[in-house]
């Protein structure tokens, strides 16, 4: 059998598909198990998991429909089996697994909108349940392309190599950080598509959460960010005026993973470094609005999710739609009304 995973939805989902992925090459030991990407950060990601034969990158955002439908049948009927990881609730993707042409297309039948974007193409399905994390339903795929149980829940994999912890040790170097300091990883990004930019903490909240962890901690704060991310790192570093607030600039994921493990505490927004922190076995302080928490909440490490928990949430399910909110009186008051002492408190229970 030679099984292909799509894993095109996102970095975070990517990471976790991997404890689905360990189960799956346990199980199958000598098959071979390729992933396509369409995220640079994937890629590189995925390229040093064991688990996985050849990572397949194509950039399906900026490539034409004809170059991508190009790509696409040069992969036609070279796989036995493909995977969609959950969540890929677009056509886009279940047009991808079907015109890749496997005798086994498996998939998620979601509880919203499923037909409207041809799930019905995918042919091995288990149903979406809001109550279960998304590393879990991805093992429930495996499970049901495998026609097997599995009784245990692997971490995320994220094998870090050896030149990753050296540029990480060398930037805490340079920036005269010891190991005896108390250091704080922030992520005030994420994603941007749908409208996501709206589940995240005002970058004013963050300023003001380093300045207490530096004046009552005596703190260093990294801030992480992707090179989109770089001009909203820069206004809380200038906000917080102080040197140790220092910004992370890296020229791959694996470099800032290799970082973020020297974190004592990671805060962070609803993103793709909130699962990676989870991957370094890092203590996570996630700050979370409308997502649903039972999907993404930190995955086998230590956390605590920071939210207020209004009536109205969790209004973010998986569909194409983009992020919209539905109050009369204050727009996303789930983030807008999430003050600092709250989340100051959770992180110095974990300094404590």
């Amino acid at each position: 059998m030679k099984i292909l995973i799509l894993a095109l939805s996102g970095i975070g989902d990517a990471l976790m598909f991997t404890p689905a992925l360990r189960l799956l090459r346990t199980s199958l030991p000598d098959t071979e198990i390729d992933a396509l990407v369409m995220f640079r950060s994937a890629k590189d990601m995925y390229e040093r998991n064991p688990d996985i034969n050849k990572v397949i990158f194509f950039d399906f955002l900026n490539g034409s429909k004809i170059q991508s439908l190009k790509f696409i049948l040069g992969l036609r009927k070279k796989y036995d089996a493909s995977i969609n990881v959950y969540p890929s609730n677009r056509k886009e993707y279940n047009l991808i697994n079907f015109l890749i042409g496997a005798s086994k297309r498996v998939g998620v039948s979601y509880l919203r909108m499923n037909s409207k974007e041809f799930g019905f193409l995918n042919n091995v399905t288990i149903t979406e349940d809001d109550s279960v994390h998304n590393v879990e339903t991805n093992i429930k795929l495996v499970e049901e392309l495998l026609g097997k149980n599995f009784n245990v829940k692997p971490d995320l994999c994220f094998p870090l190599i050896s030149y990753d912890e050296y540029f990480a040790s060398e930037f805490l170097k340079l920036n005269g950080i010891n190991d005896n300091e108390t250091v704080i990883g922030f992520h005030p990004g994420c994603a941007t598509l749908k409208n996501h930019i709206k589940r995240r903490w005002e970058p004013e909240k963050f300023s003001e959460l380093g300045k207490r962890l530096i004046e009552k901690h005596k703190a260093k704060i990294l801030i992480f960010g992707g090179p989109e991310e770089n001009e909203l790192k820069q206004s809380i570093i200038k906000s917080i005026k102080s040197p140790d607030a220092i910004p992370v600039e890296t020229k791959n994921l694996p470099e800032s993973a290799a970082i973020v493990k020297r974190c004592d505490v990671f805060v962070t927004n609803d993103s793709s470094m909130m699962h990676v922190a989870s991957a370094m076995k890092r203590k996570v302080v996630a700050i979370i609005g409308p997502t649903n928490t039972y999907y993404i909440h930190p995955w086998n490490t230590e956390y605590k999710i920071v939210s207020l928990n209004l009536d109205c949430s969790p209004c973010f399910f998986y569909s194409p739609r983009p992020l919209i909110c539905y109050r009369n009186d204050v727009k996303f008051k789930c983030i807008k009304e999430l003050d600092v002492d709250i989340v100051y408190n959770a992180v110095k229970d974990f300094l404590n």
